[in-house]
């Protein structure tokens, strides 16, 4: 896991936590939970993902694929305040990311679920102005908790999206009333992650791509789960080895 937990007034808000033996792994896929998660539910749902991306890609084992790095953000407070969090963690994620290009140099695919879509967001439009636009493989947004508009073009999201050399692919699914009861009623906007960019809105960057997923992903909280989620097609849209 990487945490900013407790740590984002720190001069280095980024902290390795758990086991980091994947040193024979080709790539890695980072995952960026979402709302309501304390720490112990984060790393749940990274091994989670863990366990979907392995049933997706076929593999007999854990240690077959690529590994899983949850990225855990206090995320369990509020839904104002979350939001706040997850703009803040635009920053120090895009350091962290960085920092692993430069000392790592392995292929990164981002995986972000929910509200992990803003935190996914800032994140990209952090490495927009430092023009560092090349540190990521691929990202995948699951059940994305922004604006149907903002990956526009014209969007909150869409210039960053544009700039960042890397795919951006949106799973979303019309069974989620997580987000099209919930997050409507809350943010008085409709979720990316429901019905993908909104028909009114201007045209998506060239690198966006929305793949509806509603015959697979039947609730919120089902999109990486093993055997029932969307991960298989997911796998097959990005391009995993």
């Amino acid at each position: 896991m990487v945490t900013t937990r407790g740590r984002l007034d720190a001069d280095d808000p980024t902290e390795r936590v758990g086991s980091w033996d994947f040193d024979e792994a080709d790539a890695v896929v980072l995952y960026v939970h979402g709302l309501g998660a304390d720490a112990e539910s984060a790393r749940d749902q990274a091994y989670t993902a863990q366990l979907g991306l392995t049933a997706a890609t076929g593999r007999a084992a854990e240690s077959d694929g690529p590994p899983v790095i949850g990225y855990s953000w206090a995320s369990n407070v509020d839904w104002e305040p979350a939001k706040q969090t997850a703009d803040a963690n635009g920053a120090p994620l895009a350091d962290w990311l960085s920092a692993w290009a430069d000392d790592d140099g392995r292929p990164i695919y981002l995986f972000a679920h929910s509200l992990g879509a803003r935190v996914t967001g800032a994140t990209l439009r952090e490495l927009a102005e430092r023009g560092q636009t090349d540190v990521l493989a691929s990202v995948s947004l699951f059940g994305g908790a922004i604006p149907n508009d903002s990956v526009a073009v014209d969007g909150r999201y869409g210039p960053a999206i544009a700039a960042v050399d890397a795919p951006v692919f949106n799973f979303h699914s019309r069974n989620d009333r997580v987000l099209s009861w919930v997050y409507r009623a809350s943010d008085r906007t409709r979720a990316v992650g429901h019905g993908g960019l909104a028909s009114s809105s201007s045209a998506a960057p060239a690198s966006y791509t929305d793949v509806e997923v509603t015959d697979l992903v039947a609730d919120h909280y089902s999109y990486l789960e093993p055997e029932e989620g969307c991960l298989p097609r997911a796998v097959g849209q990005i391009g995993f080895e």
